[in-house]
Order: structure tokens, then C-alpha cells, then sequence
């Protein structure tokens, strides 16, 4: 049985004060999660302190993106090894502000991750469709090409060391939730596809839904058979949400 795995997505949000009492909250609750593994994920620059106060905790911490890079002349990245020197267990890989925003297209996606799982880290891979794709009908043909831009690198077999993290991209930040019936069906697409390829590898990754989980939706989403999780986002940076959501995947 896959275990749960809610990760908080902090974005570029926080400050010293603000994230020693969000993580102050997240531990004083975290008891109460007895089933999900609960991560955060903090601005590159609030990782150590992160680390730090988590210390002895039962939740873990990774990074929102990481280079493509091992090292060298890369101005203002951040090296896989770099994340895994300082206790990173996950690193982000093709969020999709990271591929709208700033253009990361699949094949850069793909050697992120091949350069996150080379340094020991476990990539969430971020896959989704744009509102308009929805609506042309072709969202298992944009899924189904960004999981292959990194099966056609890595291999099938990377993908069980991994987490996939499905983002409808209309369904973020905009009020706007896929059903559980929608989340469920491109899941289990996901899953359909990676069992073509090897079926203990499809049965054994776990696949977070990322299109706006909180508090009030997540045990409807959660009660779905191939929703293992969820990347959370806003709702993450309350503790009492945040830790409500890793609540719901103890059903």
C-alpha cells in the first residue's frame, strides 16, 4: 500500500519570523497525522533554518526546483548535491510556473530530474495541462508527453524513486478545483501509462494531486484510489490547513 505524502509548497513566500511559526504550528499538530508523510518545502534561502527546527521531527523537507547542473560557472543556481549536503530529501522538478514563467520545457524538465535523482534527492515531477489544452481535449496527450520526456532519459525504473504531481494548471491559484471524479481520471491515466511500461513501478508511485487541495476538499480528493497525496500550495502556509490535510489521509 502506498503511504500518503502531502508536501507544502511555499513558493517565494515567508520571512525568519513568519516561517518559525509556521513551523512552530506544523509541529505542535504533527502528531495528530498518523498515516501521511508530511514535507515543506521553503524558499532556498530558509532551508537551514527549516532543517534546523525540524530536527527529530517526523517531517521531512526538500527544495521548490534545483539546477540541471552538478556545479560550476551557473550564476545564482543551486546544485542537486548542494540540496542533498544540507538534509534535502525531495526537490520540485517542472512546476508549472517553472515551465510557463520561465520557460523550462520538458527535456530541460527531465535532466533536473535525472540531475536530482543522480545527487540521492526524490523528484516530484510536476505534470499538467493549461486551460486551453483541457478544453481542446488533450490533456492525456500533454501528460503523456512530459512523463515520456523523462522515461525516454531515465527509464521507466527512475519513475518508482520518484513522486508525480499532477497539476491541472487552471485549477491553481484561481479558485477553481478539479472534481475528485476529474483528479481521479487523469491519475489513473498516469498510472494506465506507466503499468504499459512496468507494472510494479505504476503500482508502487505515488501521484499527489496539485491543483488547489485544502482543507475543505481534501478528504473527497484523497478517498480517490489513485490520489496518494497532495502538493499543497496557499493552504500550506497555514499550519492548521496544512496539518487538516495530512489529517484527511489518515481515512
Amino acid at each position: 500500500m502506498r503511504q500518503p505524502l502531502v508536501a507544502g509548497n511555499w513558493k517565494m513566500n515567508g520571512s525568519t519570523d513568519s516561517i518559525t511559526a509556521l513551523v512552530d504550528g506544523i509541529k505542535a499538530g504533527i502528531d495528530a497525522v498518523t498515516t501521511a508523510e508530511m514535507v515543506v518545502c521553503p524558499p532556498y534561502v530558509y532551508i537551514p533554518q527549516v532543517a534546523a527546527m525540524l530536527q527529530g521531527s517526523a517531517v521531512s523537507y526538500g527544495a521548490q526546483d534545483v539546477s540541471d547542473q552538478e556545479s560550476g560557472a551557473f550564476t545564482g543556481e543551486v546544485a542537486p548535491g548542494m540540496l542533498a549536503d544540507i538534509g534535502c530529501k525531495y526537490a520540485i522538478v517542472g512546476h508549472s510556473e517553472r515551465r510557463s514563467l520561465y520557460g523550462e520545457n520538458d527535456a530541460f524538465t527531465a535532466r533536473k530530474f535525472a540531475a536530482a535523482r543522480k545527487a540521492g534527492l526524490v523528484p516530484v515531477l510536476c505534470v499538467g495541462e493549461l486551460l486551453e489544452e483541457r478544453e481542446e481535449g488533450i490533456t492525456e496527450q500533454v501528460v503523456a508527453r512530459q512523463l515520456d520526456a523523462v522515461i525516454s532519459l531515465e527509464g521507466i525504473a527512475a519513475l518508482g524513486a520518484a513522486v508525480i504531481a499532477y497539476e491541472p494548471v487552471w485549477a491553481i491559484g484561481t479558485g477553481k478545483t478539479a472534481s475528485p471524479e476529474q483528479a481521479q481520471e487523469v491519475h489513473a491515466f498516469i498510472r494506465g501509462k506507466l503499468a504499459g511500461f512496468d507494472r510494479a513501478v505504476a503500482d508502487k508511485v505515488r501521484i499527489l494531486y496539485g491543483g488547489s487541495m485544502n482543507a475543505g476538499n481534501a478528504a473527497q480528493l484523497l478517498s480517490m484510489p489513485d490520489i496518494d497525496g497532495g502538493l499543497i500550495g496557499g493552504a500550506s502556509l497555514k499550519p492548521a490547513d496544512f496539518l487538516a490535510i495530512g489529517v484527511a489521509a489518515n481515512a
